[in-house]
């Protein structure tokens, strides 16, 4: 059943059951809908958020919605308005698990659209990726918004950490590796001089224990790319043109990628498929769609017409 959804008039959420997975609650998502403003467009885009993070992009929807689109996010299981209780929020140690959810809300897209796009940001762009290489058929476009390919930091520094996380995040899933820096998604929240507001209790600003039985998930997933993967329809990556420093603040968090580096993101984005091409925003954030202008409206305005594009 529909509700009006936080982000107010004009937006509705449905609450999607899912199976239980031995967590007590038992896991539920949440699909949330742009009313459009006249009779349902044919087209349709499902946005899939990053980690620690959720839909509250109004202006994205109502820039897709006013090129023709109608518009839906996923916030999975745990993450945003699907966290509960009793359950650990933002973490998993199987990305393929959120197929389930990714699948319910296909079911229900399909029963009024015959052209559906996928958008994906950060890890929701890895997820994103591994879903449409596994569901052919399904998807007319594949847009990903700094996608998470590849494990982030020096060549030599990463293929050492990366096989420890992988026996450390079977042996004991839940132990902290690290903490997720803070510093981009405060300078993001109005409260601290950004231009958005957003739930700080769905994406906190403060520091966020990443653990290791997420970041083996990640790595799996990682490798499957690595291998190559076939997704068959048009596939847009973009990605910020710079990387920037993420570990202390600086006046560039909000004009460079502070999470993810862009260069990674250009070499994987060819093993995406066939048909793909690579897009860097100057001044672009690490979600480009909250960089500061002109950079959003570049990102938006080459993902309206890569969506137009027959």
């Amino acid at each position: 059943m529909d509700e009006e959804d936080v982000l107010g008039p004009g937006w509705t959420a449905r609450t999607l059951q899912l199976r239980p997975d031995g967590r007590d609650p038992d896991p539920v998502a949440t699909l949330v809908h742009r009313t459009p403003d006249g009779p349902a467009p044919r087209r349709a885009v499902l946005y899939l958020h990053g980690f620690v993070d959720y839909f509250f992009h109004a202006h994205v929807g109502d820039a897709l919605a006013a090129a023709g689109h109608d518009v839906y996010a996923l916030d999975m299981r745990d993450y945003g308005r699907s966290i509960r209780p009793g359950r650990e929020p933002n973490y998993t140690t199987d990305l393929a698990t959120y197929a389930e959810e990714i699948d319910a809300a296909f079911r229900i897209l399909l029963r009024d659209h015959d052209q559906i796009a996928l958008l994906g940001h950060s890890t929701g762009g890895l997820i994103a990726a591994l879903w449409a290489d596994a569901r052919p058929g399904l998807l007319t476009k594949v847009v990903l918004n700094s996608p998470w390919l590849d494990l982030q930091g020096p060549r030599a520094e990463t293929a050492v950490a990366g096989p420890l996380v992988q026996v450390l995040g079977r042996v004991a899933p839940r132990a902290k590796v690290r903490d997720l820096p803070s510093h981009y998604a405060g300078a993001l929240h109005a409260d601290s001089g950004g231009e958005w507001r957003f739930d700080l209790s769905w994406k906190p600003a403060a520091k966020f224990p990443v653990r290791a039985g997420f970041v083996r998930a990640v790595l799996r997933a990682q490798a499957r790319v690595a291998r190559g993967v076939d997704i068959d329809c048009p596939v847009l990556v973009l990605a910020s043109a710079e990387r920037g420093d993420g570990t202390r603040p600086h006046e560039n968090l909000l004009t460079t990628d502070v999470v993810l580096d862009p260069r990674q993101m250009e070499a994987r984005a060819p093993l995406l498929g066939s048909d793909v091409r690579f897009v860097s925003i100057p001044g672009g954030a690490h979600d480009l769609a909250l960089s500061p202008q002109p950079a959003r409206d570049q990102y938006l305005d080459t993902v309206l017409r890569f969506l137009d594009e027959p």
